[in-house]
């Protein structure tokens, strides 16, 4: 019968020994041998060296006075590196180097043994720090690892909520059966147009930090509100009456109805309202509101559902407003052909601060090639050939 197999044991830890006295190596090293790895140098040089060679040791008992190089420059250079900052250093020091030993103890090193040696000491000292450095270790392993994990469960949880964001957007555009790629190209517009205002004065503070990503992100969902819109009206094949008119209009409202709704509740059953203040999800609610209510507004006043005007229209809305409108003038509707991207283009001057904020316009013109790149890569598939909105 064959036995279990066993682990190898762990070589035991490796000591660095730096001295210029070849009698104090000698002792430190019969000290030491019998529990640990034990290596030496008998110079400030040598001793960089042997740090950074395999096995490092775990721990170096370094000599102050030394010629040359001394201690004090060794330990300078360890702390220095980023590869040997935590092996931990302790100091050899006669009993009249109480400077020598404070000045070490400010640049890093964690302990020092005074000469002449006591063995009971010095073993203690190596296995207490020796102990340390391990409990450290395993903390630092430890924390990478819960790090890796958290990672990983907040990839996943964006990967959900970017599918989610698409499902539910995707839901609103199938009922109208007229949009193809729009929530995809909307989207790529928004993104163009933020990136490119993110430096602009009047843009900078409500495009900073996660902001701008969180904008990008809720896009999908302008037209959500489209769920509650009557079929009739959502799928008449034609263009609508002034009262079927002001129906469609109230999906702005309905969308952002719902989404605050939804914050609301989740506020509510979390007990702690004021996460909204802080939490990226909340916050990310709040700018898919945001979206969802002004991204019919127009810069002259002249929108919907609220009439607001300049830059009380939020800014994730007059982006949006801009990408949406370019979209739907050079796509195909089932009330309308795609027009002309050069008429498109006119029509987009022509609502320079009337439909639009100027400095969106501006730059939607610094970023035009993109923007025919993006209608293009994201053509519905049945317009991808000698359509209008290919022109």
């Amino acid at each position: 019968m064959t036995a279990p197999p066993t682990s190898m044991p762990s070589a035991p830890p490796t000591v660095l020994i730096v001295d210029d006295q070849p009698e104090n190596l000698m002792y430190l090293g019969e000290l030491l041998q019998p529990h640990y790895q034990v290596r030496a140098a008998n110079s400030g040089e040598r001793a960089l060296r042997a740090v950074a060679t395999e096995p490092r040791p775990q721990i170096v008992l370094l000599d102050i006075m030394m010629p040359g190089m001394d201690g004090l420059e060794v330990l300078r250079r360890l702390q220095a590196d980023p590869a040997t900052r935590h092996i931990p250093v302790v100091f050899v020091t006669a009993m009249a180097a109480d400077q020598d030993e404070q000045r070490g103890l400010e640049l890093g090193a964690v302990d020092y043994i005074t000469k002449p040696f006591n063995p009971a000491i010095v073993l203690a000292r190596v296995r207490t720090h020796l102990e340390l450095k391990a409990a450290r270790d395993r903390l630092a392993g430890e924390n990478e690892r819960l790090d890796t994990e958290v990672n990983r469960r907040m990839r996943e949880n964006l990967l959900v909520q970017d599918l989610s964001i698409r499902a539910l957007a995707t839901l609103a555009e199938t009922r109208d059966m007229e949009t193809g790629h729009h929530i995809l190209r909307t989207q790529a517009y928004v993104q163009v147009l933020a990136d490119h205002l993110a430096g602009h004065p009047r843009f900078a503070a409500a495009l900073e930090g996660p902001m701008r990503s969180m904008i990008v992100k809720a896009a999908p969902l302008h037209d959500i509100g489209k769920v509650g819109i009557p079929d009739a009206i959502l799928r008449k094949p034609g263009r609508l009456d002034d009262e079927e008119m002001a129906v469609m209009r109230t999906h702005a409202a309905i969308g952002a109805d719902a989404i605050d709704k939804a914050l609301r509740d989740v506020q509510e059953a979390a007990g702690a309202p004021a996460l909204a203040d802080v939490s990226g999800a909340f916050a990310f609610l709040r700018v898919a509101s945001a979206i969802a209510r002004s991204h019919h507004e127009r810069w002259d006043g002249g929108g919907y559902p609220a009439g607001l005007a300049g830059d009380d229209i939020p800014v994730c809305g007059r982006l949006m407003a801009l990408a949406d409108v370019y979209d739907a003038l050079t796509c195909r509707r089932v009330y309308k052909a795609a027009m002309p991207r050069e008429q498109a283009h006119q029509i987009i001057l022509q609502g320079r601060g009337t439909h639009f904020d100027p400095d969106v316009v501006d730059a939607y013109l610094a970023c035009r090639d993109t923007f025919e790149a993006i209608a293009e890569q994201l053509a519905d598939p049945s317009l991808r050939l000698g359509d209008g909105a290919a022109q």
